[in-house]
């Protein structure tokens, strides 16, 4: 008899505490070194690229929600580690396979354990958890080994084999973000709608209204000006932000992920609101 195939997972679950913080930048700007954002609530974030490193950017933030895709599909095995091909994480994001962006996933990959995550009374450890003040990643440990293991002492004949070839990886989530998922403060997005948005600034969007939904929302009203940190966006004029924002708002409102989204001038202020769609389940 045929083997019935395991079908992928078609949920994401992810830290709540760390959705609502800012972390991959959305802009190809190359000005950006630091991002820091101060919550309404208080407190300080900051994230640091390694020495040399640039800022996780749009790339990466598909591979953390795929990689945490495989986290829930296994199970959230209790150690945080999920194990997988290069050709096999890559073809799931819908990404071509080639040279190029097995390079970029094994930088994606680097990048996310090495940047770090810096704290100050901002990141929430749980629902009833204290305000951690600290540093800590997206991943504890990456480990990623050649296919071509036999042939590791011809490779260096051969200098465009390295970068075409796949390999194993062995990633391990952070002990905080698996400990926030297993006590439930978590938010669930659905894995079809999220790559249904082809825009990073949509994407980034479905993961924030996802945590107003958590909090028990039906809408939410947000400062223009909160949201462009939030997210974060580099863009600071109302007029350029509701430029990159318009065509998000479009596809949350196509894909369900949002009923309506509204930008208003209030006084002289300009709001975002949003009346969010159901629950991801």
């Amino acid at each position: 008899m045929a083997t019935r195939r395991k079908q992928p997972s078609r949920t994401i679950v992810l830290d709540r505490s760390l959705e609502a913080l800012p972390i991959f930048r959305l802009s190809d700007s190359a000005e950006e070194t630091v991002i820091t954002w101060s919550p309404p609530s208080g407190g300080r974030w900051r994230v640091l690229p390694a020495p040399g490193e640039r800022l996780p950017g749009t790339f990466d933030q598909d591979v953390y929600v795929e990689l945490m895709r495989r986290y829930h599909e296994a199970g959230a095995p209790a150690d945080g580690t999920v194990t997988f091909t290069l050709h096999a994480f890559l073809r799931a994001m819908g990404r071509r396979v080639d040279g190029r962006t097995y390079e970029q996933l094994r930088s994606a990959l680097t990048r996310l354990e090495r940047t770090l995550l810096e704290s100050t009374d901002c990141y929430r450890e749980g629902s009833a958890g204290p305000l951690f003040s600290g540093q800590m990643a997206v991943l504890a440990l990456v480990q990623i080994d050649r296919r071509r293991m036999t042939d590791r002492d011809q490779l260096g004949l051969f200098p465009l084999l390295t970068s075409n070839e796949s390999g194993d990886a062995r990633v391990t989530i952070a002990a905080p973000l698996r400990a926030n998922i297993a006590a439930g403060w978590s938010i669930t997005l659905l894995s079809s709608q999220y790559w249904s948005l082809n825009s990073p600034v949509a994407r980034r969007l479905y993961r924030l209204l996802a945590v107003a939904r958590a909090e028990g929302h039906t809408t939410w009203r947000v400062g223009l000006e909160q949201l462009a940190e939030q997210l974060p966006l580099v863009q600071r004029f109302p007029s350029h932000l509701q430029r990159v924002l318009q065509p998000a708002h479009e596809m949350l409102v196509t894909s369900g992920a949002a009923r309506e989204a509204v930008i208003e001038q209030d006084g002289k202020h300009w709001v975002v609101s949003y009346r969010l769609g159901q629950k991801a389940t």
